[in-house]
């Protein structure tokens, strides 16, 4: 992309960028905060968290925001790029003493105009059922801490279920929760359901069933985000051990791994269809990861300091050719805008000539992704049929010259993959991409398995299988952690024959887990621009807008071109 101005230009926070599209510009009049508008001392504090939910009610106006700032959640009606946002009457606000929310989840399949499920994780280790629309506060679990003491950092409903949340704690740990369930007046027992390497997974011994139906001990240190496959079978954690770890979540089987180039991983997505995953954090990287091959597939820098957010745009499509557009901005944005369409028109014309011609699959969706990071940057990037499917294998002297200036254009394939988490029928392979042998599994329903274990215990959980898999990614003197802390001995004796190791960043290096920068194409983003003063906390990519939250409370709503028609106050 072109180049920043150096000195006072640097800093200056920018309110519009121009992509391909066309101008996104930042509504000042749909800026969300604190009613009375002050930034937010951000010292010591948790992150600023935005979840949103849709009530379908018929007004046509049924998007609703929470978000956190400090010790205080609020929760208002998100008038978008419609109408101004107006702090003076939040739905719902709640200030607590002692602990600070630290994220939530709405339950969107439960959710009308009359009642949502809103969960609340806390940085003292509680979760909280509340109703903002009710004003109701249902349940309150781990309330007296005996399950899990440690902060609260990713708190998710499963999906397709009315009554199941998984929670990810600063322990390592993650918990699985049916809200019609108890948790005790006394500190959990647990059995081993299945361990494999860097994870255990037990079942809660009770006479009656109880919270948590199951406890996962992943990694070393945090476990700082999760997230479920499109289609809820799989599930992605990052820790701040630097792994990257995929479960099928019905079956407890580890799908792949893989390590950060150095430092702990801190944010993940998948994309829209489930092939591909995407990560950032401590080594300022985005990673993508391909869920199909288990295997990285490409490295972006753009970041100057840790990567706090990637997420998926599902909206944004690319077309072959771009009609020309009218334009507004600035010198600089118009420059930016020429070398992006320099670049994507070049590398449409080269790409397209190297297709077999017996290959009539048009032009497809191109990927997009964005991430914000503490150095209050957003970046933009696009993943591409280049490097999704490489027609050679790649050479050092490649990466850095054509990849590096072959990342902008709309290539993309959709990938005619193997079956992956946002497909139900397994269209045919692609050229290049293999088809390991665990990507095609089905675990069956989540519902009938997890309401299984909360029926009957261990009972349906007893038939899985517990040895562990080969490896198939992995060189065989790799070793990688294994902590089984946080894990009481008196109720998992079986754990002391879990070798605890430390990773040895060196033998990771270079290996399928962790290739070096020279070994994968090293993607530029298209847009990277300073957008706020504190440190960037929230991406969110909706249809007619993208949201971005600071640290200071300020939650900023960027309008996609042609979106914004008209102001009404």
């Amino acid at each position: 992309m072109a180049t920043e101005g150096g000195g006072k230009e640097m800093n200056e926070i920018k309110t519009q960028f121009t992509t391909r599209e066309g101008l996104y510009k930042q509504l000042q009049h749909s800026e969300y905060s604190r009613p009375n508008r002050v930034p937010f001392n951000s010292q010591g504090s948790n992150p600023v968290r935005v979840s949103f939910v849709n009530l379908n009610d018929q007004s046509g106006n049924g998007d609703r925001l929470c978000f956190n700032v400090g010790r205080e959640l609020y929760f208002y009606i998100y008038k978008g790029v419609r109408k101004a946002a107006d702090l003076s009457k939040p739905i719902d606000k709640r200030i607590y003493k002692g602990t600070q929310p630290t994220c939530h989840d709405f339950n969107h399949l439960t959710a009308t105009a009359e009642s949502v499920s809103l969960l609340v994780g806390f940085s003292a280790g509680q979760v909280q059922l509340i109703d903002p629309i009710k004003k109701e506060t249902s349940k309150l679990f781990n309330e007296e801490r005996l399950i899990d003491k440690a902060r609260v950092t990713c708190v998710r409903w499963v999906p397709g279920s009315e009554s199941l949340f998984l929670v990810a704690h600063s322990s390592g740990n993650m918990y699985l929760y049916n809200v019609e369930h108890a948790c005790g007046t006394t500190a959990p027992h647990y059995q081993l359901l299945k361990q494999g390497e860097s994870f255990a997974v037990h079942t809660c011994k009770s006479k009656s069933t109880r919270n948590p139906l199951l406890k996962w001990t992943v990694g070393e240190g945090a476990l700082n985000e999760f997230a479920f496959s499109p289609d809820g079978k799989f599930l992605v954690c990052v820790s701040q051990d630097g792994f990257l770890r995929v479960f099928n979540f019905d079956s407890v089987e580890l799908h792949g791994t893989m390590k950060s180039y150095f430092g702990g991983l801190l944010c993940v997505c998948w994309s829209p269809d489930g092939k591909y995953i995407v990560t950032g954090g401590e080594d300022d990287l985005v990673t993508v990861w391909s869920f199909v091959d288990c295997r990285v597939i490409a490295r972006g820098h753009g970041h100057k300091s840790w990567v706090s957010v990637v997420a998926f745009d599902p909206y944004t499509t690319s077309v072959e050719e771009s009609d020309p557009m009218e334009f507004s901005g600035s010198d600089e944005d118009f420059q930016d805008l020429l070398h992006f369409s320099r670049d994507r028109a070049n590398c449409t014309q080269s790409r397209l000539s190297k297709r077999n011609s017996t290959d009539s699959r048009p032009v497809s969706v191109t990927y997009w992704f964005g991430s914000v990071g503490q150095d209050t940057q957003l970046c933009l990037w696009d993943l591409t049929e280049d490097i999704l499917f490489p027609h050679q294998p790649l050479s050092r002297a490649r990466t850095h010259t054509n990849v590096m200036n072959a990342t902008s254009p709309p290539a993309g394939s959709n990938g005619n993959s193997v079956t992956t988490p946002g497909n139900s029928v397994p269209p045919p392979l692609p050229r290049s991409n293999s088809l390991p042998h665990s990507a095609v599994s089905n675990a069956g329903s989540k519902s009938s398995v997890m309401d299984g274990a909360i029926a009957s215990g261990v009972s349906k959980f007893a038939t899985l299988s517990l040895h562990d898999r080969k490896e198939r990614h992995h060189e065989k003197d790799h070793k990688r952690n294994h902590s089984m802390g946080h894990i009481s001995s008196k109720s998992s004796d079986k754990l002391n024959l879990v070798t605890k190791t430390k990773t040895d960043p060196a033998k990771t290096l270079g290996t399928p887990l962790c290739p070096r920068m020279e070994d994968v194409p090293l993607l530029e983003p298209l847009i990277c621009k300073k957008i706020a003063h504190e440190r960037l906390t929230v991406l969110i990519f909706l249809e007619d807008c993208i949201v971005t939250a600071c640290q200071e409370g300020f939650i900023c709503t960027w309008g996609r071109p042609g979106k914004v028609v008209s102001f009404n106050p």
